[in-house]
């Protein structure tokens, strides 16, 4: 029986953990000889206070929302694919590739074609450090990460030798033909009449990552699939026992998480840069592990710590831009609240145990 209730477990700890990061962020702000209110206040403003930075907000939380969907499937069969930046960054080349295959006539035949070219691309990059772990015992984690590497390489030789237009210096592609162009927010809320920045990115990607989030919450606890591959992750020998086979979880797991992480670059790629540059993934790829444990794999949770973080990214641009604090500190509160949602988890988690099984021991000893 477990000493804590769900909901501590899913809005408490977490909360705390945030209290804690933010606190500690509030102390190296007035180290540095800031207003720690002033820089809150800011942040806030800048990432909420207009449609214009709820644009950039959710622009980035769409991100994370496909790449913490992915180490999140992944994390369920008891995987820690940390390979989400390379398998999103071939799925920006998939998306490339197909954009500019045809002369698009709209946006609508476009943008699935590219969605299948982005999934097939990421889960394509996944299948050999699945396969490598299925059938040869090679950690995920490491055969993942040396992929990221090799991922950058072979986009950055693409561009430079391959998909770089005559006559250009820059390692780009080409732009993507006008039919490639995905609405913003701005232009599916127009008939509406609702007002949204024309100049922010958020595009109908951010739809489509909510629509990932239904389908990867109704994968894991609505199909015989999900079952078997959460039973796979909480107990390997038992879920052999069982009849599921290792191999087939791993793979397939390991599939979805790379279409998920591919998926992603519908949003960069295709909604914002129009065109494939080096580094469009921008370390999205990391994020997404931080969202996932923060959301605590869940697709809800993963929903709202990616606009969690979407808040971080754009509000610590503003507070650069504002308050004349260095951009590496503004790294510095990312971090601190992927260390105290992540890596301390447990420091925050260990003591409210304690509390809920004291309070249960009094409650047991009061009847």
């Amino acid at each position: 029986m477990d000493v804590m209730p769900k909901w501590a477990d899913v809005v408490l700890v977490p909360l705390i953990s945030l209290i804690l990061a933010f606190g500690i962020s509030a102390l190296v702000i007035l180290g540095i000889g800031k207003d720690p209110v002033e820089a809150v206040k800011l942040m806030v403003t800048g990432a909420f206070g207009s449609t214009y930075g709820w644009g950039y907000t959710l622009f980035y939380a769409t991100n994370f929302i496909f790449t913490g969907l992915a180490f999140a499937v992944a994390s369920h069969a008891s995987m820690f694919n940390i390979g989400s930046e390379g398998q999103a960054t071939l799925g920006g080349l998939g998306v490339a590739l197909v954009c500019l295959a045809l002369p698009w006539p709209h946006w609508a035949i476009a943008l699935p074609a590219a969605m299948i070219g982005g999934a097939l691309f990421g889960a394509a990059w996944a299948f050999l450090p699945a396969w490598l772990q299925a059938k040869r015992g090679s950690h995920i984690v490491i055969t993942t990460i040396m992929f990221n590497f090799i991922g950058a390489a072979v986009l950055n030789y693409m561009l430079v030798n391959v998909m770089r237009p005559e006559g250009s210096m820059d390692p780009a592609s080409a732009k993507f033909p006008a039919g490639t162009n995905l609405p913003t927010l701005h232009d599916i809320l127009a008939p509406f009449g609702i007002e949204f920045s024309s100049a922010a990115p958020a595009n109908i990607s951010f739809l489509i990552a909510l629509l990932a989030c239904f389908l990867v919450w109704l994968m894991l606890w609505r199909t015989r699939f999900g079952f078997e591959l959460r039973a796979f992750g909480r107990s390997e020998s038992a879920a052999v026992y069982a009849g599921i086979s290792p191999a087939k979880i791993i793979i397939v797991a390991m599939l979805i998480s790379g279409g998920l992480s591919g998926l992603m670059a519908i949003n960069n790629v295709m909604g914002e840069a129009e065109r494939l540059v080096l580094n469009s993934v921008e370390g999205a790829g990391f994020i997404g592990i931080a969202v996932a444990l923060m959301g605590r794999n869940h697709p809800v949770g993963v929903a709202l710590a990616a606009i969690l973080f979407g808040f971080l990214y754009q509000g610590g641009a503003e507070l650069a831009l504002w308050m004349s604090i260095p951009r590496e500190l503004i790294v510095v509160i990312q971090g601190l609240v992927i260390l105290f949602t992540g890596a301390l988890d447990n420091m925050v988690r260990m003591p409210i145990e304690r509390v809920f099984l004291m309070m249960r021991r009094n409650a047991k000893a009061g009847e």
